[in-house]
Parts: C-alpha cells; sequence; structure tokens
C-alpha cells in the first residue's frame, strides 16, 4: 500500500464502550423524536440531582460552568451550543491529516446537466443546456459554470457513480459515510472520522456542520458529532450558531420557561463524581468548551462581518457564497473538517429554470472563490475536497420540465490535497443512465477522500458491536484520481 508524504494513519482503534452508536434512520423526524426522548429523560434525572447509576445524588466540583456563565453562552460571539461543544475530542497528540471539505448538494443534482452532459442524446434526454469547454483538455461541462470551467485544472470530474439507494434519508447516509445502510450498525460520517483521528486545537471544534448534521457520529460516540451552526450565514444578518444546550441531557432553551430553572440548575450541576460516563462527558468536556466559547479565535473564525467588500462580493452575497465564505474561514482558523450543505438540487419540476437561474451560477461562483481562496493562501495542497449530492437524477425529462430521483449513475468533483486535476475519470453511457463498465461505487469515493485525507479506509475500530469494524469495507481508491 502506497502512503503519500502526509502520513496515512492505519491502526486499530479502541472505543470505549461508552461510545454509544447513534439511533438508526433513513429520515429526520426518526432522529428528532428519539433525540427528544433521550433528552427529557436525562434531563429530568440531572434536575433531580440524581442519575440511573445508583440514584446517588451528585457531590460537589469546582470545575464546572456557574449557572450565571451557562446562561451567558449565548451572547458570547456566535452563540455556540455547548451540547456540540461537549462532544468535542481532546488533542491526544500531532497528526500528519489534511482538513477537509465536504460540500453537500442536497437533494441530487442532475448530473447530466452540470458535469456529465449528453448533447448527442435525444431532446428528451439531453435537455436545454449546452456542454462547455474548459481549461482542462477533453474536459466539458455545462454552460452555466464558465468560472469552473476556468478553473478546472484545479479538480477532478468522477462521472459514473452508482448505486441503487434513490431515497433521499438512505442516498445520504451512504454517500457520507462510504457504508451501505444496515440496521446492525450505524456508520460514522466523514467528519466525525477526522474529528476522531485527527482533532483541532482545544480553542477551536474540530468538526464543523452548516447548517445541521444530515447524519451522526454513528459508532464513534457523540463526542465526535459536528458542532452545527443551527442555520446558514445571510449576507447583511447578524450571524449565531444558535441554540444553548448542556450536553446531550439538559436543555436551558427547553427549561427556561420553568419557573424552577434558575434554582435547580445550581442544584443539578453541584458535583459529578457519582454520575456514570454518559454524564460525566459534560464535565470532562466542560473547561474546553468554554475555551471555545471564550476563544477570540473561534469566535473571529464565525465572524464574517470582518471580510472585505471585494471578498463578500467574489463569494456571492447569496446563501452559497454566504456558506462557502464560512468555510474557507474555519479552515483558515484551524477547523479540521467542515460540511457545508447547498440545498434546492430535487428538481422535480422546473428544472432548468431553476438550475440556469440560480443554482448553478451561485454554485459557479461560490466554489470557484472558495478554490482560488484556499489556492491563494497555500491551503489547497493541505485541504481534502470533495463535492457530492446523495444521488443524480433521471436520464429523461419527466412532464414536468423536472428530472427524478436516479442512483444508478451521478457524477461527485474531488479537488485539494493529492487529487490529480484537470481530468474526467470514469463515464456513463451516451444517455448518462449508467456507468460503462462497472463505474465505482459511493464505497470507492469515501475510500478515495480519506485516502487524500491521510486516513488509511480500511483502519479497523474495535466498538460495541463485538467485532472490529473497517471503516470503508468494500470501497477501494479510484485508480488515477489521486498523485501520490
Amino acid at each position: 500500500m502506497k502512503i503519500h508524504s502526509f502520513g496515512l494513519k492505519s491502526k486499530t482503534r479502541i472505543l470505549s464502550p461508552q461510545a454509544t452508536p447513534a439511533v438508526g434512520r433513513c429520515e429526520e423526524d426518526s432522529e428528532e423524536d428519539s433525540e427528544e426522548d433521550c433528552e427529557e429523560d436525562t434531563a429530568k434525572k440531572i434536575l433531580r440531582g440524581r442519575h440511573c447509576k445508583g440514584n446517588r445524588p451528585m457531590k460537589s466540583s469546582a470545575n464546572i460552568f456557574t449557572r450565571r456563565e451557562m446562561l451567558k453562552v449565548g451572547v458570547l460571539g456566535a452563540g455556540f451550543s455547548l451540547s456540540n461543544y461537549l462532544r468535542l475530542n481532546a488533542a491526544d497528540g500531532q497528526d500528519t491529516g489534511r482538513s477537509a471539505i465536504l460540500v453537500f448538494l442536497g437533494g441530487g443534482p442532475s448530473h447530466q446537466d452540470t458535469f456529465d452532459l449528453k448533447p448527442n442524446a435525444p431532446a428528451e434526454y439531453r435537455g436545454q443546456f449546452r456542454p462547455i469547454k474548459t481549461s482542462a483538455t477533453g474536459v466539458e461541462i455545462c454552460e452555466h459554470m464558465p468560472k469552473l470551467a476556468r478553473r478546472a485544472n484545479k479538480y477532478a470530474v468522477m462521472r459514473g457513480i452508482t448505486h441503487n439507494l434513490a431515497a433521499h434519508g438512505l442516498g445520504t447516509q451512504y454517500v457520507m459515510t462510504g457504508n451501505r445502510p444496515t440496521p446492525g450498525i450505524n456508520y460514522p460520517i466523514f467528519g466525525s472520522v477526522v474529528s476522531r483521528e485527527f482533532p483541532a486545537a482545544e480553542d477551536l471544534p474540530s468538526f464543523v456542520s452548516i447548517d445541521r448534521p444530515v447524519a451522526g457520529p454513528g459508532y464513534l460516540g457523540l463526542e465526535h458529532g459536528p458542532l452545527s451552526t443551527g442555520e446558514k450565514p445571510r449576507y447583511g444578518q447578524p450571524f449565531r450558531v444558535r441554540g444553548i444546550t448542556l450536553g446531550d441531557g439538559v436543555t436551558v432553551e427547553k427549561y427556561e420557561s420553568r419557573r424552577d430553572l434558575l434554582t435547580d440548575i445550581d442544584k443539578a450541576f453541584d458535583g459529578f463524581e457519582s454520575l456514570d460516563d454518559s454524564v460525566r462527558g459534560l464535565d470532562r468536556f466542560s473547561q474546553q468548551a468554554y475555551r471555545i466559547i471564550s476563544s477570540p479565535r473561534a469566535r473571529n473564525a464565525f465572524d464574517l462581518s470582518r471580510e472585505q467588500d471585494r471578498e463578500v462580493d467574489r463569494f456571492g452575497r447569496h446563501e452559497f457564497g454566504q456558506s462557502m465564505m464560512l468555510t474557507t474561514r474555519l479552515i483558515e482558523a484551524g477547523v479540521r473538517f467542515v460540511t457545508v450543505l447547498l440545498e434546492g438540487w430535487d428538481t422535480h419540476a422546473d428544472n432548468f429554470n431553476t438550475l440556469g437561474r440560480e443554482l448553478l451560477p451561485r454554485f459557479d461562483q461560490s466554489m470557484s472563490a472558495l478554490l482560488d481562496r484556499l489556492d491563494s493562501s497555500g491551503r489547497l495542497d493541505s485541504t481534502a475536497v470533495l463535492v457530492t449530492g446523495e444521488f443524480g437524477r433521471t436520464p429523461k425529462v419527466n412532464g414536468r420540465a423536472g428530472r427524478d430521483h436516479w442512483a444508478r449513475s451521478m457524477c461527485s468533483l474531488m479537488a485539494g490535497g493529492s487529487v490529480a486535476g484537470g481530468q474526467v475519470i470514469g463515464a456513463t453511457d451516451d444517455k448518462a443512465q449508467g456507468p460503462t463498465g462497472d463505474g465505482y461505487t459511493p464505497d470507492d469515493l469515501a475510500a478515495s477522500f480519506f485516502r487524500n485525507i491521510g486516513i488509511d479506509p480500511k483502519t479497523q475500530y474495535q466498538a460495541n458491536v463485538g467485532r472490529p469494524i473497517t471503516l470503508v469495507r468494500n470501497g477501494e481508491p479510484i485508480p488515477g484520481l489521486l498523485s501520490t
């Protein structure tokens, strides 16, 4: 196995028995209900001064938040979410991995209207857009992305990625983990693995998701979940990372209307020694959480008002542009992994107007700005970038001028790190219905992304499922994608 200069981490990881897998799910509603029930149950136990392990009263501890500090958290800097802060892992030494960005095009972008056009197909398949040449010989992309066309040497296009999970929830889980969803194992998303292997400095989160987590940390445990901003930044509006929560049990927003909050909250955190590990995690990460919240570096990273007008204009004053600008600021500050969710690609109707007038011009502008800024600051070589959706869209245009879900064929982009840019890898048939040959799977895509970050996709973890779990069991790095 060839190892690039950033040093692949390959070993068996032993996880704590308390690293409880997140509840498996396909859609968001089931997760919300489960987390709310868990939150209510744990909160009641904590506020009574007890927990399930022996029902012993909590003892005193000096290294905790006071009530005043906890209630002030929401007005400090970006208003970080404590429940997610307390999930952050403690740094455990030096690493040689890259930072990474996942640009997730939620909804499933149309591959044949973006990076895999078929100009010679019948009209009902090829659609309304024309391909244009790029700066890379032989590479053509959609006419509505001229900026990316001029930067084609900075990224590689992967066509012919294929699977058969054409539902948003299942497709997202598959693409974001590199493992086909199963009822027995809850696999971690990319950012959680990076958080586990390459934690950020103590005053920064390791993993940030803009704006919500679309999947969870799985068997790696809640401490490797993302700090989720809760919303996307919008130009001209103050940006806050909403939510003041205390671990996964006590939510100040939820309980502040109760008349006994101010008295019970002090009693609730009167000690931690008698609690089991799942609740002692609050104490374990409380000091790090406070350092992050009070850190000028962390607050400045989220402060888009520090950007000059010309930089704002370069990224765009729209939601895509502001989100991508925030992404670059977080990477520049030292955050190790950022997922940025750019939505709207589920174009069952009016596909061509939606893409041509809104989505593609905004994506073209903001993605080009991100690549340029990383490149000009010298960070593109040390930052692995993946752009993907959960699936493609139907080759044939439907009666509403839209395209429906289609998992048999999709495309993705990869840039930064060791990616050999200026090329297309893989191909689809003459109507973009499926790959020519075997194609590539989400497993292969994930293995390539992990390899580019500096993590061996065959790393094994000893979790609480009774056997070692391979990070990406079935996938292999895509040949020719990485230069080293």
